[in-house]
């Protein structure tokens, strides 16, 4: 019994040696950004995400994200704090503070003394403009969520982080359910117009096949439409891979798809297009396949994806 103990004993410190050698081999890691390559000396213990976007997924692999912008509390797609309301539990759970709302603070990311700080490089809630300031504080990354699926977003920051494991864990895992909801699915007519409608300001942002939503809808068979070569478009947002901005009179134009999916809309969203007088000739809007997939769909992460996939199963299950 005592031998026993004492190989086990052995075996384990091993075993703790051995991943102990290869975490430290693993560091310091080169990261490279738009503005250059970072060396990254430790695995980051306390991250300051100025991107409500990037946080959730942050969270998904459990990193030590001690602090994150937010956005306007109890809006349609937030929770109280203005964390996205798909990992606001989560945040909550970790002890997650707010920085800031809207508009980025330096003074609030460095009272939070993080050891890397990551930025989004288009958006909303993009710090891009502090950058000099951020980076004089902490590591300051760049990352572009606008040009890749958010499976593709939780690896990179899985590598940045030294979780990389948690990563492909949470990505083994939706897989696994995307594949059954595959099997379980009806594609209703296609192609599909995937967009964020904005009644008040009588717009839409159309997801592209770049955007994460995109990318998701491709995973699970949908075609996306074409949208028409000479529509006009606009750019407040800055140049952007995700989204495609449009409005007005060329509103219609857009929304060319034999079916409409609604990102962060909900019922009322719905209808609100379908009694938009510019948009009630659409096949999509007669033929009542307009189809919101649920407030939290606004940002895709680890979370929001995974709701999205319970969603169009209870649509679409044939």
């Amino acid at each position: 019994m005592k031998l026993r103990f004492t190989f086990g004993l052995l075996f384990s410190l091993l075993a703790f040696g051995f991943s102990s050698l290869t975490l430290a081999a693993d560091w310091p890691r080169q990261i490279q950004d738009s503005r250059g390559t970072h060396t990254l000396k430790q695995p980051p213990q306390r991250i300051v995400s100025t991107s409500v976007t990037l946080t959730g997924s942050l969270l998904a692999i459990d990193a030590p994200v001690v602090a994150s912008g937010a956005t306007s509390p109890g809006n349609r797609v937030a929770d109280s704090q203005g964390f996205l309301k798909q990992w606001g539990d989560v945040a909550k759970q970790r002890q997650v503070q707010r920085l800031y709302i809207g508009e980025a603070n330096a003074e609030a990311v460095a009272a939070q003394m993080p050891d890397l700080i990551l930025i989004s490089a288009t958006g909303g809630d993009s710090a891009i403009m502090l950058y000099d300031q951020l980076s004089a504080i902490a590591p300051t990354l760049i990352i572009n969520y606008d040009d890749k699926s958010w499976q593709q977003l939780l690896t990179q920051l899985g590598e940045i982080t030294g979780h990389e494991q948690q990563a492909a864990q949470r990505i083994a895992s939706f897989d696994k359910q995307l594949a059954e909801v595959k099997a379980q699915i009806a594609l209703p007519p296609q192609p599909v117009t995937a967009l964020v409608y904005n009644p008040a300001a009588h717009g839409a942002n159309i997801w592209t096949p770049e955007s994460a939503q995109g990318k998701l809808l491709q995973q699970l068979g949908f075609t996306q439409a074409t949208l028409p070569a000479n529509l006009q478009t606009s750019q407040t947002q800055g140049k952007r891979h995700d989204i495609i901005q449009v409005g007005g009179e060329n509103l219609a134009s857009a929304l060319n798809g034999e079916t409409l999916f609604l990102f962060a809309g909900d019922e009322q969203d719905a209808r609100a297009l379908a009694q938009n007088p510019l948009l009630k000739h659409l096949p999509a809007v007669q033929q009542q396949r307009v189809y919101p997939l649920g407030t939290e769909t606004f940002r895709l992460d680890y979370y929001s994806a995974s709701q999205l996939l319970t969603r169009l199963t209870q649509l679409f299950k044939s």
